[in-house]
Parts: structure tokens; C-alpha cells; sequence
């Protein structure tokens, strides 16, 4: 009898001990779960000029109106001391793209690469007009980007350009094929569209990529070649549907119109905004009742610079 008790008393101390084990393991389960809101910024002075050389405490970060404290920041720099890159280039050859641009728009974008090489830097080339193709998954060999960039051809048909659809598969290449982190370090993700601003034939909404973007951390870039209304009496520029759509400013990207031939001041414009941006991030409020209900997020700048977010919402993942 007294063996028998000495059992009961011993199983029910191992299932004790078990159930307290458990309450520790759901413990750390919910701190490790709890994840880090990331937001990509760009600062510029009042005058347009990308500002580099910040740190953490030259920013305040609001959810919901409360400032809350910045747990994760880093810059992109050369090498190992920052942030590495992913870049997609999503290339127009529909009707629109002239043969003599198509050349340019390759030089300039083989210099762009050649300058950001130094950053431990991964590329990848998509073209579009009625399909959208892959001509070179990521990589950081110079020969093969020169190769997919040397197979680029106009598309002789020119029946649509599928602009939004291309920004899609590009972020969803990010999104499948990138690396995460690179050295334990989160790289800038980034698409750069060049086109002329006119999507014809889309299957996938503006929005809908707007979303996607913001949930993958890609910022839109656009460069939009001249494209005025055959409808207007003068040469004045109209905005384009892509404009319209904030498909770049509601990704924390930039829209850049080439007014001139001169697509090598472009790409040099582009090089300066990817690499003077931050990433900035906070452990959301765990407190709120809200639970993982949409918060907003406003980042200000200390000294009064103009602060470009990649998104301006986001939802707890627990």
C-alpha cells in the first residue's frame, strides 16, 4: 500500500513538474513570437538632398500617436559596416520603348550595377509588354547581368505593357528567390520600373500591389520615360496612370521622369536615394486590446528633415 501511494504521489509530481515546464515554454513561445515592426525610410533636406550619417537617435517613432522606443536601426553602407541590397530591374520593351532608348537604358543600368557593386550588392533582370519574362535571377555576377541585358529585345507588337503585372512578379521574385538576411543583416529591397507610364492589359490591381510591396519591405522605384496626350494642343507633360496610382510614394520609393536622354544622371539620382536610406524598427505595443488590429506609424525626424516611409500601417503578427 505504501508503494502503491509513494506511484501516486511521484506521477502526479512529474505531471506537475510538466504542466509548469509547459507554462514556461508557452512564456518563451510568446516572447520569441513577438516580432519586430520594420519600416524603410529615405531622408531628404528641404531642398531634395538625400541626408546620410544618421543614427537611431536622430528619429521619434509613433504607433498609434505614442512614441514608442527604436529597437532595431542601420544604414547602407559599403561592405561589411551595413546594409546589402536587392535590386530587380522591371524593363519596358513594348511599342513605346524606342530602339535607341533601349540601348541607353542598358549602358546606364550596367553603370548603375558597376557603382553599386560595393555593396555586397544582388540583381536581378525582368522585361515586359504583353508578358512579363525573367531574363536573370539574382546575382552578383557583372557577365551575367551583362548578358541578360544584352538579350533584351523591343517587343515588336506593342499591343500592352503589363507595368503593374511585371512590379508584381518582381516582388514576388524578392519575395521567393532573395535571401532574407545576408551576414545576419537585413538587406534594402527595391524594384526599379522603367516604362513610360501608361500599364495596358494588367491583370493585378495598382493596389494590390501596393499591398504586396509594403508587406515584402520592396520600395517602388519608377523611371518614366517622356509621354505626352496625343489629345493636348501643347507639349506640356500629362501625369500618368502609374504616377496616379502612388505605386512608388506609397511604397517609399521615388518617381523620376526622364526629360532628357541623359538616362546615366538618372541612374546616378536613383543610386544616391536607394543607398542614403535607414531601417528603422520597434517591438509593437503588446499592451493594446486591439490585439493584432492595424496600427498607424508616423517616423519624424529630429532636425526637421523630410522623413519618406515605406508604409504608413501595419498589423502585429501576434
Amino acid at each position: 500500500m505504501t508503494e502503491l501511494r509513494l506511484i501516486k504521489i511521484t506521477f502526479l509530481a512529474v505531471i506537475f513538474c510538466f504542466q509548469i515546464l509547459t507554462a514556461f515554454a508557452q512564456d518563451d513561445e510568446i516572447k520569441i513570437t513577438t516580432e519586430l515592426a520594420p519600416f524603410e525610410i529615405s531622408v531628404t533636406d528641404r531642398n531634395g538632398n538625400p541626408v546620410r550619417g544618421l543614427s537611431a537617435a536622430d528619429f521619434r517613432v509613433f504607433e498609434n500617436g505614442t512614441e514608442r522606443p527604436i529597437d532595431f536601426f542601420q544604414p547602407i553602407k559599403k561592405k561589411d559596416t551595413g546594409r546589402p541590397l536587392t535590386i530587380v530591374f522591371a524593363l519596358d520593351v513594348s511599342g513605346s520603348m524606342t530602339e535607341s532608348e533601349l540601348g541607353r537604358l542598358k549602358t546606364a543600368m550596367q553603370k548603375f550595377i558597376a557603382r553599386l557593386a560595393d555593396y555586397e550588392s544582388l540583381f536581378a533582370v525582368m522585361s515586359f509588354a504583353m508578358e512579363v519574362k525573367t531574363a536573370q535571377g539574382f546575382t552578383n555576377r557583372p557577365e551575367k547581368l551583362e548578358q541578360a541585358f544584352n538579350k533584351l529585345r523591343k517587343d515588336q507588337d506593342g499591343l500592352s505593357t503589363h507595368a503593374y503585372d511585371a512590379v508584381d512578379d518582381a516582388v514576388r521574385l524578392i519575395q521567393r528567390k532573395s535571401p532574407k538576411t545576408l551576414k545576419d543583416r537585413f538587406p534594402k529591397r527595391a524594384v526599379i520600373l522603367i516604362t513610360d507610364g501608361f500599364p495596358v492589359g494588367d491583370v493585378v490591381a495598382p493596389k494590390t500591389v501596393i499591398e504586396r510591396a509594403n508587406a515584402s519591405e520592396t520600395s517602388i522605384f519608377s523611371v518614366l520615360l517622356p509621354s505626352f496626350s496625343r489629345l493636348q494642343r501643347d507639349s506640356r507633360r500629362v501625369l500618368t496612370p502609374l504616377e496616379a496610382s502612388g505605386l512608388s510614394e506609397r511604397t517609399g520609393g521615388l518617381s523620376i521622369v526622364a526629360s532628357d536622354s541623359n538616362f546615366d544622371r538618372i541612374f546616378d539620382a536613383l543610386a544616391e536615394e536607394i543607398t542614403s536610406s535607414y531601417a528603422i524598427a520597434f517591438y509593437p505595443d503588446t499592451s493594446d486590446k486591439g490585439g493584432n488590429a492595424e496600427r498607424t506609424v508616423r517616423i519624424e525626424s529630429r532636425s526637421g528633415f523630410i522623413v519618406r516611409q515605406n508604409r504608413d500601417k501595419f498589423r502585429p503578427a501576434n
